[in-house]
């Protein structure tokens, strides 16, 4: 099958990393578990101030369809329970947990009784788990589709970011857990074609993952060109199966289903153990990192508890971000916390971290070019200062998945993505302002008519 692969850019690896098995952090004095941790609404905690907690123990319930139960990542007892703003401008409810040092297991985990469909779409969402590579969808939700109209089950192994390895890791440290998990989605999508996508970058990963799953039905292990961001979902399902999601649509909408391999990992361990998503790999990189290293990081636990146990700062980090350089958010301060979508922890120095300062646009459409979705980051920019809603309408802006293409190949150092992500906000408002007017202008006719009825 000839596919088209989708345009993107040719960003540096930097995968320092990759070699490193994770190591395992000790525990720390204080966790911070934040109750927003999926795309839904912020998780209900159900337990109170001074309760003890163990490993592996429900502290909050999911607080709607689009929510995952969180869980204790320590043992230790809830001294606070307050209210805080997130890096990304959210707020939400915090358990403060004082650790005990002990790591005591909930004398309640066991590994749940998986026998149908059913079972399996409840073991799922009581694991907690959301998409570990940044997305943090819940899993659950995405998996709650008509088994007989999933064609393709996409495994997003590409890690396109720089810096980034902790899905290298799961890859090579992980890889039968990992095949465990290929193998619950062969039993429960049975139609399904499962394709593994990692990019050529990782060559041991497509190794280690075609040897053990040589010879499985409807299983393909892909190596895809390393050329960012290949594992956006819209790319990496078009870049394996040819198809194309319309605008507005699901993958679902396309017979597909995209999951992360750590994602896919998590999901097998709790239906083997009973230990829900309590823990994850981060990779700690940066110019301001002494010692850069992949880390089992407890969810909850400080960016300065992670980085000193790297070895600490080489220098004051000047930038320090979650996620990786092109998608990731820059956080406040190192104070911030783990969270499940934390796949790595990137901290730079002075140099590295200032930003270039901008130019004119000189019209060069690389930004066009460059886009896997054919976007028109220029003409956004000019509609968001023109302050243009229609236009921003117009142009889709909507469409954008912020992956940063045209910010990096700017040779005028535009804030492109940046303005892409502000001029959704003013698109939102927009479309709600009219949504309003048409709701206001309806019942104003309505009202009308009634009274013409009666008159």
């Amino acid at each position: 099958m000839s596919i088209r692969l989708l345009p993107g850019v040719h960003a540096p690896h930097r995968k320092h990393t990759a070699d490193m098995a994770p190591v395992r952090m000790p525990v720390p004095g204080v966790v911070k578990i934040p109750m927003s941790m999926n795309i839904g609404r912020p998780a209900t905690p159900t337990v109170k101030l001074m309760a003890k907690v163990q490993v592996g123990q429900k502290i909050a319930e999911a607080g709607g369809f689009l929510g995952a139960p969180i869980h204790a990542s320590v043992s230790g007892t809830v001294k606070k329970i307050e209210e805080t703003t997130l890096f990304h401008g959210g707020s939400c409810k915090v358990l403060v947990i004082e650790t005990d040092g002990e790591q005591t297991r909930w004398d309640g985990l066991t590994p749940p009784e998986v026998t149908d469909f059913d079972s399996f779409l409840a073991a799922v969402r009581e694991s907690g788990v959301v998409g570990l590579g940044g997305a943090t969808f819940p899993t659950a939700v995405k998996l709650k589709v008509d088994p007989e109209k999933v064609e393709y089950i996409c495994i997003n192994g590409a890690e396109c970011e720089p810096y980034i390895t902790a899905d290298t890791r799961t890859m090579l440290d992980e890889g039968e857990r990992l095949s465990e998990g290929i193998d619950l989605l062969r039993r429960f999508y049975p139609k399904a074609r499962i394709l593994v996508g990692i990019e050529d970058n990782k060559p041991k990963s497509i190794r280690h993952l075609r040897e053990l799953n040589a010879g499985k039905e409807r299983v393909e292990v892909r190596a895809l060109p390393a050329l960012y961001p290949q594992g956006g979902e819209k790319v990496l399902i078009h870049n394996l199966t040819g198809r194309v999601v319309p605008a507005g649509k699901l993958p679902i909408d396309v017979g597909c289903i995209v999951l992360n391999t750590t994602t896919l990992k998590t999901i097998a361990e709790y239906i083997q153990t009973g230990m829900p998503l309590v823990e994850r790999v981060v990779t700690v990189d940066g110019s301001a990192v002494k010692h850069p290293m992949n880390v089992i990081a407890p969810i909850g636990a400080s960016i300065r508890d992670v980085v000193e146990f790297t070895g600490g700062f080489a220098e004051e980090p000047r930038k320090i971000i979650m996620g990786g350089p092109m998608m990731g958010i820059s956080v406040p301060s190192a104070d911030e916390c783990v969270a499940k979508g934390t796949g790595s922890i990137l901290c730079f120095g002075a140099r590295d971290a200032v930003l270039p300062e901008p130019t004119a646009c000189i019209k060069c459409g690389r930004c066009v070019n460059h886009c896997p979705l054919h976007l028109s980051p220029a003409d956004i920019e000019t509609a968001f200062r023109l302050n243009k809603p229609e236009d921003l309408a117009a142009l889709r802006v909507d469409l954008c998945m912020e992956c940063g293409c045209c910010a990096y190949i700017c040779p005028a150092r535009r804030p492109l993505v940046q303005v892409n992500k502000l001029a959704k906000g003013e698109l939102r408002k927009y479309t709600d302002r009219i949504k309003a007017e048409a709701a206001a202008k309806a019942k104003k006719e309505a009202e009308k008519k009634g009274e013409a009825q009666h008159g």
